[in-house]
């Protein structure tokens, strides 16, 4: 009976001990285990996307790319691929599946080491979410604790939707959408049962299995997985063989940008990373830039046509390789090491004809250079010359040569060459000062500097107009004489002489201040800067954005010798465009998080015109905010009488109707003003120009200051640039007429004196006055002089 009572007593014992030694585990486990209510709440790593104002994806930036989804949104076939991979038994168990346990026993038993871990999804988005990855056992058990509390927490698909969106799956995707957009470039909905299987295979090993690294055994990991649907009967046999029949068609969609913004995409990351730190790239903000999908595109082509026109007209500098003792094979290999830049193609030259090239691209692509597309290339000597002209393709080309091209039409290709000079253009709106369009060099691959707001260099003529409209606010008019004359002026202290000079060398005496601007005349600007003098033009000029320590405080200032980046000029020209009113460049319209509920958005000062429209943007956002009351738009300063302005844009459109923008009038629009601008040595060209919807200016140049060459102005090199970006921006557009504020008169004047003219004049023209500075009628200009109305006579000045 001892012995009974004894041996009832050690069975007893030895079953219960595993257990009171699992629940001493857990008792001492249990404290430190975390909260898995908190899961409820979990906010997944998710990247910064920033976006156009007409919602196209510009870029994506974070280490972890993922697009978190709920489960209404995935599809019922891949969760059953999911289980048929990972947990076929998860619908039914608690969170462990004691038979993959003991296969996980079986296995440490039979080699000494973990091998699978017989984890189920459950106990998968417990190590995800709240453990190390390290395989020891104390994590397990942990583990299995945690899937306990997760499973009598959570919903089953609430646990599903928590993987899903967590798991890693090879090539910067995180979660089941992200692996979708990354392998397929489409939504896990648009995948049809083959491509669902793959992606539900990779969670397991996904650099073993990842598809375009290991396509073979992705296809065996894949057709396994469907094997297992067709045998637990979710799919039927008809499926299953079509499934498996279908190719692994895998390959790297990347971030999928829907729109090129590379230097937009840098701005506003910066902007972001400045708010926000390290958690711009991770708390999933979607940032809507003011940018315009279709002027970007626009303002992209006409700035790489631009510097490519520029670079042909000064010589080909040869291929970028020449090798002729390559093989084809060979010679294809070296191709994959270069890029395309600014549109500009990779190709190796197969063989030369007497009237074309054969050309062989990347990714088994062939073409041909026709020889009325390539005999341009007259061999690049310097900024100034060039060589003789070839007269066949064998003397630009030899086979193995590697060239950069441009694609014409069908396998019809255009010899090219990335530049060596650089260019920005940068668009703002004029009434609230939005950037529409931005461009900073020819390619960002190949320099990130984004020269419309980093490069500091001379606007040379296109500062002119601010120095002008201090001149006629401050007691000149459009007709006022001014005298080209040479001046010279001798610093005592530094020994030197200063003789400045018109681009031509030449004089024209005295000259009404409307033909000195479109013509632009250097010693007229001077003139005018000594006699408002320095300090009060420059305070004046202040007003339109720029910081008095970037304008030098001597008369050189009058030819735009600050250094300026085109952004500041942009904004400066903006006040022409709007009236009068002082605007703000912003890139950030508004910022979103993952979910969509707005975080932030811009306020800029608005002129007049664009107020109703930004009330009713002000008031959409306080309703998505729930505010009451939404905010007052911020009213732009005004900076300058609408008069002058008025004066001055009449001006500027001559410099498009008959100075040095001239060639600018074959866009047959009235609307369009702006001034060129070149500095010495033709190092820079410039031209800013506008009419009242958008503000544009273009430069060019080379990043270490040199020549562009004797023949190039800003009206030869940045103009075109302009041009075509507004030629496509306004097409289709009507003529914007400005009405003439109150205020002003026209009166004829005789173009010689810049006075009243006499009746029956035959060379006389109407020019624009304020109405107190309005010149007498001609039968009061007594003597040369102005009748004061007193006797007295004010004689006529020159400056």
């Amino acid at each position: 009976m001892r012995l009974l009572k004894f041996l009832f007593w050690s069975v007893l014992a030895l079953v219960c001990a595993p257990a009171m030694v699992l629940s001493g585990v857990a008792l001492y486990l249990s404290p430190s285990l975390p909260d898995v209510e908190t899961l409820r709440d979990v906010e997944l790593q998710t990247p910064l996307r920033i976006y156009s104002t007409d919602n196209r994806l510009i870029a994506e930036f974070g280490e972890m790319r993922r697009f978190p989804i709920s489960y209404e949104q995935i599809p019922p076939a891949f969760v059953h691929a999911l289980l048929a991979a990972e947990d076929d038994n998860f619908l039914n168990h608690h969170g462990v599946d004691p038979m993959g346990l003991l296969r996980a026993a079986a296995e440490l038993v039979q080699t000494g080491h973990i091998q699978t871990g017989g984890s189920t999804i459950t106990m998968q988005v417990a190590k995800n979410y709240f453990l190390s990855s390290k395989r020891v056992f104390s994590r397990k058990l942990n583990e299995i604790l945690l899937a306990l509390q997760i499973e009598r927490n959570l919903s089953k698909q609430e646990i599903f939707e928590l993987y899903v969106n967590k798991i890693y799956l090879g090539n910067r995707a995180y979660g089941i959408e992200a692996a979708a957009q990354v392998y397929y470039g489409k939504s896990i909905n648009e995948l049809p049962l083959a491509d669902l299987a793959m992606i539900a295979g990779l969670p397991k090993a996904p650099s073993r299995y990842n598809p375009i690294a290991n396509p073979e055994r992705t296809k065996v990991r894949r057709d396994w997985i469907l094997d297992r649907m067709l045998t637990l009967g979710y799919i039927d046999e008809a499926s299953y063989r079509e499934a498996v029949a279908t190719p692994i068609t895998a390959r790297n969609h990347g971030a999928n940008p829907e729109m090129e913004a590379p230097y937009i995409a840098e701005m506003a990351r910066l902007e972001m990373v400045e708010r926000y730190g390290n958690e711009a790239y991770t708390q999933g903000f979607n940032v809507y830039t003011t940018v315009d999908s279709r002027l970007q595109e626009m303002a992209n082509s006409a700035l790489r046509d631009g510097l490519q026109e520029y670079d042909r007209r000064h010589g080909y500098r040869g291929p970028e390789s020449r090798n002729p003792e390559i093989t084809l094979e060979q010679g294809l290999a070296m191709l994959e090491g270069y890029r395309s830049m600014g549109g500009l193609e990779p190709a190796l030259v197969s063989a030369v004809n007497s009237d074309n090239v054969e050309i062989r691209l990347r990714r088994e692509q062939t073409g041909i250079i026709a020889w009325e597309n390539m005999n341009w290339a007259r061999p690049y000597l310097s900024a100034n010359s060039m060589g003789p002209r070839p007269g066949k393709p064998a003397d630009v080309l030899k086979p193995g040569d590697i060239i950069r091209v441009s694609r014409l039409e069908g396998d019809q290709f255009r010899l090219a060459q990335i530049p060596q000079a650089q260019s920005a253009l940068v668009v703002l709106g004029p009434q609230d000062g939005a950037i529409k369009a931005l461009i900073g060099g020819f390619s960002f691959l190949q320099s990130n500097y984004n020269r419309v707001t980093q490069a500091r260099r001379q606007p040379g003529s296109s500062f002119k107009p601010f120095l002008y409209c201090a001149a006629l606010d401050n007691g000149y008019n459009p007709a006022s004489l001014v005298n080209d004359a040479p001046l010279i002026f001798v610093d005592d202290y530094l020994d030197s002489i200063w003789r400045p000079q018109n681009s031509g060398g030449d004089f024209l005496g005295p000259i009404r201040l409307r033909e000195a601007l479109y013509r632009s005349r250097n010693l007229v600007s001077i003139r005018l800067m000594q006699d408002l003098g320095v300090d009060k033009a420059l305070t004046y000029i202040e007003r339109f954005g720029f910081s008095r320590e970037e304008l030098p405080r001597n008369l050189s200032a009058s030819l735009g010798t600050s250094e300026l980046t085109p952004l500041q000029i942009a904004q400066g020209y903006t006040a022409f465009a709007n009236g009068g009113y002082a605007v703000k460049p912003y890139l950030v319209e508004r910022i979103e998080d993952r979910y969509g509920n707005l975080i932030d958005y811009a306020r800029p000062a608005v002129t007049p015109e664009l107020t109703e429209e930004q009330t009713a943007r002000l008031q959409s956002y306080a309703e998505r905010q729930e505010t009451e009351t939404a905010e007052e738009p911020v009213a732009a300063e005004r900076i300058v009488d609408a008069r002058t302005i008025y004066q001055l844009n009449s001006m500027l459109q001559d410099v498009v109707r008959r100075g040095t923008a001239v060639r600018a009038r074959a866009l047959q629009r009235n609307d369009l003003a702006g001034k060129t601008g070149t500095t010495n040595d033709q190092k820079d060209a410039w031209f800013s120009g506008y009419n009242p919807d958008l503000v544009a200016t273009a430069w060019v140049g080379f990043d270490q200051p040199a020549t562009l060459g004797r023949r190039e102005y800003g009206g030869t090199a940045a103009l075109p640039i302009w041009m075509q970006f507004m030629g496509a921006a306004l097409e289709g557009v009507p003529d914007r007429t400005i009405p003439m504020p109150s205020g002003l008169v026209t009166a004829r004047i005789d173009p010689t004196t810049g006075r009243s003219a006499p009746p029956g004049s035959s060379d006389a023209f109407l020019e624009i006055f304020k109405q107190e500075e309005a010149p007498p009628p001609y039968s009061e200009l007594e003597m040369g002089g102005y009748s004061n109305g007193d006797g007295s006579v004010s004689p006529l000045e020159l400056f």
